[in-house]
């Protein structure tokens, strides 16, 4: 169907119904992604303050045929907040939809408002003795209302899962204006279809999420961290099977660190402090977060011992103190900055079966050199199978004098995932920037399903056309 811009007299129609601050035009930040690949166009923005706000603005949309682009913190990085082309989106923006309605310690369940920001979302449930696990590097900026949007992964899925597994139900609008009235509390509800996690994930494309029933988790009793050198991606996931063995569902987080990714840090980012005098090939960083009675650090370094006797490990440190354990995260999240500052022709967020992982570590260094000369740097969260695998230029060259390769060198690396039954989105979505992925690797059957229920929820297409699903 015909889909109509946004234009001024759809403008003035919302200042009509809707209180004059709501409505703005679209500032710079409404219309850049963090990593420069789309551009989007000025157009209308509505700042609803209410669900009953959110709802009307969509009611007309869908009455005028004017598509709706939900946005939370702009944080995406695979385009689904921004539109480059087709008729010009209503930017639909929950910032001011930022309350925490309620907490209840007893219950381990928070309600918030999409716009609430991640870090306040943490700060909160701490405040409230309790802990929120979701954790990534745009958590100062991110909203959770996009983090469900688009099922943020982060670093702690290995313990607590993705954002799906942290919500136990919603309020949402739908295409049609309606609001569903889904903010239960309850951890068991076998009522028919589960409206929830259908749209946890979907990116905007089936409705707005406007407020969360979140779960939260008591706080660990202590916290340890230790980065361990590893000879090889095969001996890195031996001790993380090792690491469950002795220490269960303690074990957070378990980060997989190439000696490039040093290299690259050493170079870009000299003042992050490394735990190395000399770059490892392999590391693993490992969180634990224990239990009254149990010492993180007596905890990690039996496991050290237990890896060092099975030839898993050959070196390694365990955090004495915060600040040493805030020193070893800010080398893993500083990791992707100075990729950005290098400049990376391709990155790739990927995901894995994790006896695959070594095989596809090993034969990737072969696609890609076939194509070429680059470098590799491949890093991420090796608990649950995510992967970042970023290829670029040699030394001396830029990004820019390989862009002739950049389509060739994606398309290896999604083959080779597919050839290994992975994933080639993990953590960030789709958005606009894989929907010819999806469309290529995608299961026949899914995708009639998801167009079927596209279709059935927005038969006008109004919700973010063109992300996910072409439009």
């Amino acid at each position: 169907m015909t889909l109509n811009s946004a234009d001024t007299a759809f403008e003035n129609l919302l200042a009509t119904l809707l209180p004059e601050q709501v409505l703005r035009r679209s500032e710079p930040r409404y219309l850049e992604e963090p990593r420069g690949t789309f551009t989007g166009r000025e157009t209308l923005v509505a700042r609803p303050g209410s669900t009953e706000e959110t709802a009307l603005i969509v009611r007309q949309a869908a009455e005028h045929r004017v598509p709706v682009m939900p946005y939370g913190g702009g944080t995406g990085l695979v385009g689904g907040q921004i539109s480059p082309d087709g008729p010009l989106p209503l930017i639909l923006s929950l910032e001011r939809m930022d309350k925490v309605r309620a907490v209840h310690p007893e219950e381990n369940v928070m309600i918030c408002e999409a716009g609430v920001v991640l870090a306040d979302v943490q700060k909160t449930a701490a405040e409230a003795g309790r802990l929120f696990p979701l954790s990534l590097a745009a958590e100062g900026t991110a909203r959770i209302g996009g983090n469900l949007a688009t099922n943020a992964g982060g670093t702690a899925v290995l313990r607590y899962g993705n954002t799906r597994d942290l919500c136990l139900g919603l309020e949402a609008v739908l295409p049609d204006g309606q609001i569903w009235h889904g903010l239960r509390r309850l951890r068991k509800d076998n009522t028919g279809y589960d409206l929830r996690n259908l749209l946890i994930g979907s990116e905007g494309t089936l409705g707005v999420i406007t407020a969360a029933s979140l779960k939260l988790f008591p706080q660990p009793a202590g916290t340890g961290t230790a980065i361990f050198v590893t000879d090889t991606p095969t001996t890195a996931l031996s001790l993380l099977a090792l690491a469950r063995d002795r220490l269960g569902d303690l074990v957070t987080a378990f980060e997989l660190i190439s000696g490039r990714a040093f290299g690259f840090l050493a170079e870009e980012l000299p003042q992050v402090r490394q735990p190395f005098s000399q770059a490892p090939d392999w590391s693993v960083l490992i969180e634990i977060g224990t239990v009254q009675g149990m010492s993180p650090d007596e905890a990690l370094a039996g496991l050290f011992e237990a890896a060092l006797d099975a030839g898993l490990v050959n070196d390694g440190v365990i955090a004495q103190n915060a600040r040493e354990a805030d020193d070893f995260w800010a080398v893993r999240e500083n990791i992707p900055i100075a990729n950005k500052k290098v400049g990376a022709i391709v990155s790739s967020d990927v995901s894995l079966p994790l006896s695959a992982i070594p095989s596809f570590i090993s034969e990737g260094e072969g696609r890609i050199a076939a194509i070429g000369e680059f470098r590799i740097n491949c890093f991420g969260h090796l608990g649950d199978g995510n992967l970042h695998y970023n290829i670029f230029p040699m030394p001396g060259r830029t990004k820019q004098e390989h862009l002739n390769q950049r389509a060739d060198l994606q398309r290896a690396i999604h083959d080779l995932v597919h050839e290994f039954d992975g994933s080639f989105s993990a953590e960030h979505g789709v958005g606009r920037l894989k929907v010819g992925d999806l469309e290529r690797y995608g299961d026949p059957a899914k995708l009639s399903a998801m167009r079927a229920i596209k279709s059935a929820l927005d038969p006008v297409g109004i919700m973010n056309p063109g992300a996910v699903l072409r439009a």
